[in-house]
C-alpha cells in the first residue's frame, strides 16, 4: 500500500470525525438554549397562572367592599378567561396583554376606594398581587434573555446553517402591547 493514500484516507477520516463532532456539538447547543427558552416560557406561564388564580378572590373582595364600575370588573374577569383558554405561546402572550391592560384599569379604579384599602383581605391580595406583578416582570425578562440566547445560535454563522438544516427558527420576544406605559383613566363622572 501506498503511504500517500493511507494519509488521505487519514486525513479524510479525520475530516470526517471533526465535522460529526461539530455537528453533534451544536445540534446540542441548539436542543440546550430551546430547553432553556421553553424552561423560562414555562415560569412566565407559572406567574400569570398564580396571578389569574387570585384575581377571583381580589374582584369578590372589591364587590364585596365597594360599589364601582361593572365593567371594569367584567373587563378583568374576561381578560383573565381569554388567558386561561389560550392555547399556543403565541395566544397566551397576547392574552396576557390585555389582562395587563385590565389590570392596570381595575388597580387605577381601586384607589378612588379609601375604605376598601383599609379591608385587611383586601390588603393581603393587593401585596400578593404585587408580589405576582414583579415575579412576572422578572419572569418576562428571563424569558426574553433564553429567546435572545437561543436566537443568536440560530442566527449566527456557521450555527444557522445546522438550524436551517434541523428546522430550529427564531423565537419572537414578549413584548409589551402598545399602550401599556400609560396609566389607564378612571372617571366617575360619566
Amino acid at each position: 500500500m501506498d503511504f500517500s493514500k493511507i494519509r488521505t484516507v487519514h486525513v479524510i477520516i479525520g475530516i470526517v470525525v471533526l465535522l460529526l463532532l461539530w455537528v453533534g456539538a451544536g445540534y446540542n447547543g441548539l436542543i440546550t438554549s430551546r430547553e432553556a427558552m421553553d424552561a423560562s416560557w414555562a415560569q412566565v406561564e407559572t406567574q400569570y397562572q398564580r396571578r389569574a388564580d387570585l384575581l377571583p378572590n381580589l374582584i369578590n373582595t372589591v364587590k364585596g367592599a365597594a360599589r364601582f364600575e361593572q365593567s371594569t370588573l367584567q373587563q378583568v374577569t374576561e381578560a383573565r378567561t381569554k388567558w386561561m383558554g389560550a392555547g399556543t405561546r403565541s395566544e397566551k402572550i397576547a392574552a396576557a396583554g390585555g389582562l395587563d391592560s385590565a389590570l392596570a384599569r381595575l388597580l387605577v379604579t381601586v384607589e378612588a376606594y379609601p375604605q376598601l384599602q383599609s379591608v385587611q383581605a383586601f390588603r393581603d391580595l393587593m401585596t400578593q398581587l404585587e408580589g405576582t406583578e414583579n415575579r412576572i416582570g422578572t419572569a418576562r425578562r428571563d424569558f426574553n434573555e433564553a429567546v435572545r440566547i437561543y436566537n443568536l445560535r440560530v442566527k449566527r454563522f456557521p450555527g444557522n446553517v445546522l438550524a436551517g438544516f434541523f428546522g430550529f427558527v427564531p423565537e419572537a420576544f414578549f413584548e409589551s402591547d402598545d399602550g401599556a406605559d400609560t396609566v389607564p383613566t378612571v372617571n366617575f363622572d360619566q
